[in-house]
């Protein structure tokens, strides 16, 4: 493959086009997404049969994207409307059923 001298740098004279070419689009979060606070209790559904609880420690601005701290020691971990995760407030009923 020739290359091309760009800014010091070299660059490659062929692009590699094997990637989804389809446009980005903005994802909107669900409403109860929009409704996440730090502190809230949540049940965070990772695929069918993976449940785990935890409570919000931070949201960002746009309510893309939450860190959960999970239950029992697990850490904390970032989730994004795009990882195809639910993630539902915890209800007071089921809060009383754990207690």
């Amino acid at each position: 493959m020739s290359t091309n001298r760009n800014a010091g740098g070299i660059m490659a004279k062929r692009r590699i086009n094997d990637f989804n070419t389809a446009p980005l689009r903005r994802i909107e979060p669900d409403h109860h997404w929009r409704s996440l606070r730090q502190g809230d209790r949540v049940s965070v559904t990772l695929t069918p049969g993976y449940e785990s609880a935890g409570v919000i420690d931070a949201v960002t601005g746009d309510a893309t994207a939450v860190w959960v701290e999970l239950d029992g020691g697990r850490g904390r971990t970032l989730v994004h409307i795009s990882d195809g995760v639910a993630i539902v407030p915890q209800t007071t009923a089921a809060l009383q059923q754990e207690g």
